[in-house]
């Protein structure tokens, strides 16, 4: 039993890591623009099925995986920045209201998720690195040498994030704008600029989250939309528009939903993080590393 406990919670904490990396960048946005992307999950399955067509199918015969993921990051950071430029950055010069703009991203989820449809199709393929391989043992725990290195990166990438945000003035502009937009505006920060950095940086995580989740599991067209309600679940309950708070929230999403399969069906798994939001929200409107006048 403890070490079936112990196997749930790795497995629990990698999950959250990825849900994490996909739901940073989404955190920003909301912050930076106080706009609700329900494309964000797209650019999720567009990082992992680049990464997929430059390991198995481009370049005569395919890429080693870590030179697709490189490739997969620039192209999701290109899109994002694209979308940024060719359709929201002209949607709030227009002034248009969060509201119009929210259904304007389901449109475009829809959009994209079909043109990969029609791409890539509507199976579940696996990337040809790192397919097949034996179980590890770490004392109790039992893992895969992918899963182990899908664990290391994503702390390592978050770790690197948290400095960005920190130390550097990209970083420290993103959060003063998070934190509010017309003083950071006031006090010299070319807010729009900003905004394209966060939808580069938010579109690059998402595509190298999609990377992890297709190595943990299968790369399928509609994987990032499977994803996005915990993603949601994730910012909502670390605190909207921080994205240390997207990180803690993520992890107690991917433990929560492992480790209630030790009682649970599997397929209920998503019910029980989104019961603990629903309950941890009660008692902490916020979130948990959110403050009081995000809301409302």
């Amino acid at each position: 039993m403890l070490s079936r406990v112990l196997n749930l919670s790795v497995d629990g904490v990698k999950f959250g890591l990825v849900i994490a990396m996909t739901a940073i960048g989404l955190s920003l946005i909301f912050g930076t623009t106080g706009l609700v992307n329900f494309a964000h999950g797209e650019l999720v399955a567009f990082g992992a099925i680049i990464a997929w067509y430059g390991n198995t199918a481009w370049f005569g015969g395919g890429t080693r995986l870590i030179l697709a993921t490189v490739l997969a990051v620039a192209a999701g950071a290109l899109l994002g920045g694209g979308l940024e430029r060719g359709l929201w950055r002209p949607l709030r010069n227009r002034g248009t209201g969060l509201i119009a703009m929210l259904v304007v991203s389901i449109g475009l989820s829809l959009f994209i998720r079909h043109i990969l449809l029609f791409f890539f199709g509507g199976r579940s393929l696996p990337y040809s690195d790192y397919t097949v391989q034996s179980a590890m043992r770490l004392g109790p725990i039992s893992i895969t040498p992918k899963d182990l290195w899908i664990i290391i990166l994503s702390a390592v990438v978050l770790g690197v994030v948290g400095l960005v945000l920190q130390r550097t003035k990209i970083g420290k502009a993103m959060r003063a704008v998070a934190d509010n937009r017309d003083l950071a505006e006031s006090s010299g920060i070319d807010v729009q600029k900003v905004i394209l950095v966060v939808w580069m940086f938010g579109g690059g995580l998402a595509a190298l989250g999609g990377v992890f989740q297709g190595m943990s599991e299968a790369v399928n067209w509609n994987m990032g939309f499977l994803l996005l309600l915990l993603m949601f679940a994730g910012v909502i309950l670390g605190g909207l528009g921080t994205a240390y708070g997207a990180l803690a929230g993520s992890l107690v999403v991917g433990l929560v939903t492992q480790l209630s399969t030790l009682v649970f069906p599997a397929e209920l798994k998503n019910v029980f993080a989104l019961a603990v939001l629903a309950i941890v929200l009660m008692f902490r409107p916020q979130g948990i590393l959110g403050r009081a006048e995000r809301i409302g």
